[in-house]
């Protein structure tokens, strides 16, 4: 019998309540954020495969929105209940939350029984060894953010190739300044998509290293000069080169904006490439590059598999992520989890423009430096976003930026 079912978001809640492990001595239990429409088929018809495959056995996925799902995961943790498997982002501030409460089991003995390591992306495997000595999660999904560009605007503003380097980048954007064409638009109005260029310009400013250690607070903002040089420049970019006003729009609101040729540019995820072919008649008029750090790492995240240490049914639970990131799977399914696939031995076939140069893009790096909210515990993530919108908005100078980030940070610690 398939029970795939998404579950409304009170009832979701409700069911949390009780926490209890699955009844049902041949079920895996999902958890997951909503997915998209064509996630959602993609799941189903995986499902539904799965249980055919293995005669007795029912998986069953439970959805919710993004934040009832965090919630419902913090009372799994505490009271030692829940799913079989979820859904998580990577990060030591998303991800590193659940495996530090102890909600996720090491996978080590599945990676080597399965040999998952030679079929998962270098990239999002990656993303599996943040929390050390153990493999924590199974790719789900390996997503990046590059900036797309408009390339009438650009050549009105006489800008030929996309840029290759940071000051080349500073060049396009005064150019396109000089043209009276909007650099970049953002949703300011959700904390998270202007923090993707803060992101970007902290890793150009102080390069991998120190970068991660300011998001690891192993190091002081204040003593780190790199870290003011970044919302110096920050300052710049939201000043001189965003479409006004941003901090009234939304994320949705920016990309139509974007596609409306508003703004020459949008720093935003590989997804973005399905919906401008879905949203737009001219797809073929916007390109895609990364945005140039000098760093050597693609800007981006992971999405991971959790297994719960609680769940009764810890092996069939690997089996059914086997089946996941399978070869057979992976393939048939490309594109409904991400531009690429976690899966290294899938062939792409017939791509549009946007999506060959994810493709090509992706191979190139084996590191990448993560969204500040997922490298940050959830209380600096809320910090740094009040510190980012204040400082574009103009309400906090730039130089007081880390002052403020190292007074919370070190509250924290008392």
């Amino acid at each position: 019998m398939q029970t795939f079912k998404f579950v409304s978001a009170a009832a979701a809640l409700a069911s949390t309540l009780g926490l209890a492990l699955p009844a049902h001595a041949q079920e895996v239990l999902i958890w997951m954020r909503t997915p998209q429409a064509s996630e959602a088929k993609a799941l189903k018809q995986i499902m539904t495969e799965f249980e055919a495959a293995n005669p007795g056995v029912t998986v069953k996925l439970d959805t919710r929105s993004t934040d009832e799902h965090k919630s419902a995961l913090r009372i799994a943790a505490t009271s030692k209940g829940g799913p079989d498997l979820y859904y998580m982002w990577t990060g030591l501030g998303l991800g590193g939350d659940y495996v530090k409460s102890g909600l996720s089991a090491p996978l080590d003995e599945y990676y080597k029984k399965y040999k998952w390591a030679d079929r998962v992306r270098p990239l999002a495997d990656a993303y599996s060894n943040l929390y050390p000595p153990g493999k924590h999660g199974v790719p789900y999904q390996v997503n990046a953010e590059a900036l797309y560009y408009n390339k009438t605007l650009f050549k009105k503003a006489g800008i030929e190739t996309p840029p290759k380097t940071y000051p080349e980048l500073m060049v396009t954007v005064g150019k396109l300044k000089a043209a009276g064409i909007p650099a970049i638009t953002f949703g300011g109005s959700v904390n998270w998509h202007v923090m993707r260029l803060m992101d970007a310009i902290l890793e150009t400013q102080c390069g991998a290293k120190t970068h991660d250690a300011l998001k690891a607070m192993t190091v002081k903002w204040t003593e780190t000069p790199c870290a003011t040089s970044a919302f110096n420049e920050f300052h710049k970019w939201a000043s001189d080169y965003m479409l006004k006003p941003f901090m009234s729009f939304d994320a949705a609101q920016s990309r139509k904006l974007f596609e409306a040729g508003r703004a020459a540019m949008m720093l935003e995820g590989d997804w973005l490439a399905g919906q401008l072919r879905s949203e737009t008649k001219e797809a073929e008029n916007f390109g895609v590059f990364a945005f140039p750090t000098g760093t050597g790492r693609l800007y981006g995240f992971g999405v991971n598999l959790y297994l719960n240490p609680y769940s009764k049914n810890k092996d069939l639970s690997a089996k059914f992520l086997d089946y996941f990131i399978s070869d057979k799977v992976q393939q048939e399914h490309l594109g409904a989890f991400g531009a690429l696939g976690v899966n290294k031995n899938v062939v792409h076939k017939n791509l549009d423009a946007l999506d060959a140069t994810w493709v090509e893009m992706f191979p190139k790096y084996n590191a990448s430096f993560v969204n500040g909210d997922q490298g940050f515990p959830l209380d600096v993530t809320t910090e740094y976003f009040r510190v980012i919108n204040s400082v574009a908005g103009d309400t906090m100078p730039p130089a007081q930026a880390v002052a403020t980030m190292q007074t919370f940070i070190d509250k924290r610690r008392q």
